[in-house]
């Protein structure tokens, strides 16, 4: 038994589940003194958690651009990252026939083994050179008889010709090449001029197409 005189003032020892619902009202009771209402603190939060998910979107979006701008810069790469080279290979190609040109077919029909043995050997070089190109997404365009495209093409001289329309290629300097869907290097062609318009062209071929039956029709009557 302890021995000290009990002071009758002292608080009495208070169970635990007795003081917390004390804490709490002394909690809410605070929060009602400073004017914040449980309904403020719902709004508060359901703003913030709209901010955060608005947040959360325009990274995702941010994310989702990135990855196909960096999708589209290696397929970009891998396809075009050898225009330089491919460029230069062109210049080797050029030659190779600027060296099959400088033999004439009569030339060559009276050429000896040597002579035709090296043409053929330059031809397979240039076959394979085109083939190696191919293979890379370099193709070779040959204009001829198209219409005059200056996204493709590149006029170097006019020809008068009044028997094709105007702005037809009829003579190609140099193909042109292309890699993927991009001009490696116009084609530099000759252009004709003198003849019918395109659309001139398309207007007179149906009324050439009518002038027999027009002309049976006038020859009805007589009959």
């Amino acid at each position: 038994m302890s021995t000290h005189p009990k002071d009758e003032n002292a608080p009495e020892n208070v169970a635990p589940e007795e003081q917390a619902p004390e804490a709490a009202e002394s909690t809410a009771g605070e929060q009602n003194e400073a004017g914040v209402s449980e309904e403020d603190v719902l709004v508060r939060l359901a703003r913030e958690n709209e901010e955060l998910k608005e947040r959360a979107l325009r990274l995702a979006a941010d994310m989702e651009n990135l990855r196909r701008r960096t999708q589209r810069d290696v397929a970009d790469a891998r396809a075009f990252g050898i225009t330089n080279f491919a460029r230069d290979m062109l210049t080797v190609t050029d030659n190779l026939q600027r060296a099959l040109q400088a033999v004439s077919q009569e030339a060559r029909d009276q050429a000896g083994p040597a002579l035709k043995a090296l043409v053929e050997g330059v031809e397979m070089t240039e076959r394979a050179m085109l083939a190696a190109l191919e293979r890379h997404g370099v193709r070779r365009i040959d204009p001829e008889g198209d219409k005059f495209d200056p996204h493709f093409h590149q006029a170097m001289f006019e020809v008068e010709n009044p028997d094709v329309p105007a702005g037809t290629v009829v003579q190609v300097v140099q193909a042109g090449y292309m890699i993927g869907e991009r001009v490696l290097r116009p084609a530099m062609v000759g252009v004709s001029k003198g003849g019918p318009k395109g659309q001139d062209a398309a207007a007179e071929a149906p009324a050439q197409e009518d002038t027999p039956a027009e002309e049976n029709n006038a020859e009805g009557p007589a009959n």
